[in-house]
């Protein structure tokens, strides 16, 4: 009976475990992309702590844009080593080695005031005082500042024209606000009832237009896509505003909307992989490809006790020993929005509750067989 009363003081303990996992991230926005690899660049001289010194790459990359168009970027950390053929998708500052970065604005600045945003590379050598930049050299001091910016590190430039472009251009960086995603929707998530619109979502992008495409399961469902006027949309265009119309009786569950276009993705912008090191800026883009994808949830409403019926209130009719447990404890098991994502996967967060009642019950179980076998001993020995 110990062991009993013990699972069950321990249950409402396992389901408040069960119900605090993590928070879903927000879905990717804007464009996704395939390194090419280096093509516009010089040379620098890394000084590491260790007082080491060894020469590195220092320039241009290009990038292939899924589903149509090209990128022009310049790696963010020094320490990293990007690699052709890896993938990126956009991100903004706060997911990428630039959070917290009191740098990140003069970065863009830097960005938006060379090479190759500025083509003019006889202009910008002599606002550097440079004497005379090749694409190469123009490049790999641009690099090099950004570097300098982005990481505190000790580089320099290996061409003496390209090093005092990079010194002009830490020395002259003002500070400028990180760039819009090129695709977004916001938010990213809404929820709501049946019978109801659920949103807004507000679509922000620098394309002219955007397709919109609702999921599969969702127009299965009967689910639609809708501006505020209840009126079906297909395209959508910088500030509309989207919303889930679900009809009354549908049954509970999720829905996505995903928008696409073609846009130039902004300057400044950071594309990240698999290694934090090897993210990547922005510094030009052609009309790219770019999506971003909303998802609307109406959640299950909450049930009665286990083995209760709707509506049953006699108290009275065969139940299990777990229904008699759970009455005499008080405890009502209802479900949660948590428990439906849980139960999609077939499990629950009322699991560890049964399995502590179905160790409980068989404790309780074994206890009475050995008192039922240990009486009729008693009574021979009394006999």
């Amino acid at each position: 009976m110990a062991l009993l009363a013990a699972a069950l003081a321990t249950a409402p303990a396992a389901v408040a475990a069960a119900d605090s996992g993590p928070v879903a991230p927000r879905s990717p926005e804007g464009a996704s992309a395939v390194l090419d690899g280096l093509k516009t660049f010089g040379h620098a001289v890394l000084r590491s702590g260790d007082g080491s010194v060894r020469q590195i790459p220092a320039g241009l990359y290009e990038m292939r844009v899924d589903g149509g168009g090209t990128l022009q970027t310049y790696g963010v950390g020094v320490t990293g080593n990007a690699q052709p053929q890896a993938r990126y998708t956009e991100s903004g500052w706060s997911g990428s080695p630039l959070a917290g970065n009191s740098e990140a604005g003069r970065i863009r600045w830097v960005l938006e005031h060379s090479y190759p945003q500025l083509n003019d590379l006889a202009g910008l050598a002599k606002a550097a005082g440079a004497g005379a930049l090749t694409a190469q050299s123009a490049a790999a001091g641009t690099q090099v500042a950004i570097w300098r910016l982005a990481d505190g590190a000790q580089v320099e430039a290996a061409d003496p024209a390209a090093e005092k472009l990079a010194d002009y251009l830490q020395r002259a960086a003002g500070q400028l606000p990180e760039p819009p995603a090129s695709l977004g929707l916001d938010p990213g998530n809404v929820s709501g009832a049946v019978g109801t619109r659920l949103g807004p979502v507000t679509v922000r992008t620098g394309a002219r237009s955007v397709s919109v495409v609702p999921d599969a399961a969702a127009v299965a469902m009967g689910v639609r896509v809708v501006d505020a006027e209840g009126q079906p949309l297909t395209t959508a265009v910088n500030g509309s505003r989207l919303y889930f119309e679900v009809p009354a009786g549908t049954p509970d569950g999720t829905a996505s909307v995903t928008v696409q276009g073609a846009t130039r993705v902004p300057v400044g912008r950071v594309f990240t992989g698999e290694l934090p090191a090897h993210a990547q800026i922005v510094a030009g883009s052609s009309e790219s490809t770019a999506a971003a994808t909303a998802t609307a949830v109406w959640p299950e409403p909450p049930v009665t006790a286990v083995g209760a019926a709707p509506g049953d209130d006699t108290g009275t009719g065969s139940g299990s020993a777990a229904e008699v447990l759970g009455a005499q404890s008080g405890a009502a098991l209802t479900t949660s929005p948590d428990d439906e994502r849980l139960a999609t996967s077939g499990s629950s967060a009322a699991t560890p509750v049964i399995a502590s009642l179905a160790v409980g019950l068989v404790v309780l179980g074994g206890l009475v067989v050995l008192l039922l076998r240990k009486r009729p001993l008693d009574e021979e020995d009394g006999a």
